[in-house]
C-alpha cells in the first residue's frame, strides 16, 4: 500500500496529490509546460519556494522521497504561502521508481558535474528538469546514466553550488523563455 503524504494546507484536497503519474507524456502535462523534479529535498523552505515558483509559472512539481521534512511542515507552508492549492504536485516513493518514467529526450539533469550549460540545452513543452538534494546533489550513478542529458548553471569557483530554489528558478525560466512563455 502506498503511503498518502500529509498535505501542506487544509484547503488542499486528496485529488491534488498524484502519487505516481503513469508517465511524463505531453498529455500527462495537461496545461503544464514543464515538470520539475526535486530528488530527496532536505530543506522545507527551498521546497516551499519552488512550489510557489511552480504555481506562478504553471510547472508540475514532483517530489521524490525520502523528504527531509513532512509535507505539513510550517516552514514549507510559510514559504509556499497560500499558493499550495495552485501547485500540481506528485510524490514518488523513490528515484528508482521514478527513473523509468523519465523521457530521455525531454529530461534535463542539473548537476555541477558536467561541462554543458543549461542555456545550451533546447527545451520543449513537457520537458522534465531534475534537481538533487541540497547537501549532495544527485547520486553519481544516476548522473552517469543520464550524462548525455546533464546540464549545469554557470557559477564561479567561489561557491560549490547555488541554492536549490535559485537553481530551479534559473532552470525553469531559461526553459520557459525558450518556449516563448510570457505568463498568464
Amino acid at each position: 500500500m502506498v503511503k498518502q503524504p500529509r498535505l501542506p494546507t487544509k484547503r488542499m484536497t486528496e485529488r491534488q496529490i498524484i502519487l505516481s503519474p503513469p508517465d511524463f507524456s505531453l498529455d500527462s502535462a495537461g496545461d503544464r509546460l514543464l515538470h520539475v523534479v526535486l530528488v530527496e529535498p532536505e530543506i522545507p523552505q527551498n521546497t516551499g519556494n519552488v512550489a510557489r515558483l511552480c504555481a506562478g509559472s504553471g510547472v508540475w512539481l514532483h517530489l521524490v522521497e525520502p523528504l527531509g521534512y513532512e509535507l505539513d511542515d510550517r516552514h514549507l507552508k510559510r514559504a509556499g504561502l497560500d499558493y499550495w492549492p495552485n501547485v500540481r504536485l506528485s510524490v514518488h516513493p523513490s528515484l528508482a521508481s521514478l527513473e523509468p518514467l523519465l523521457p530521455r529526450e525531454r529530461t534535463h539533469v542539473f548537476t555541477t558535474k558536467t561541462e554543458r550549460f543549461n542555456r545550451d540545452a533546447r527545451y520543449v513543452r513537457g520537458d522534465v528538469l531534475v534537481y538533487g538534494r541540497e547537501s549532495r546533489g544527485l547520486p553519481g550513478d544516476f548522473i552517469a546514466r543520464w550524462a548525455d542529458r546533464a546540464v549545469r548553471i554557470p557559477i564561479t569557483d567561489a561557491v560549490r553550488s547555488l541554492n536549490l530554489s535559485n537553481s530551479v528558478a534559473i532552470g525553469v525560466y531559461e526553459a520557459l523563455g525558450q518556449l516563448g512563455w510570457t505568463g498568464a
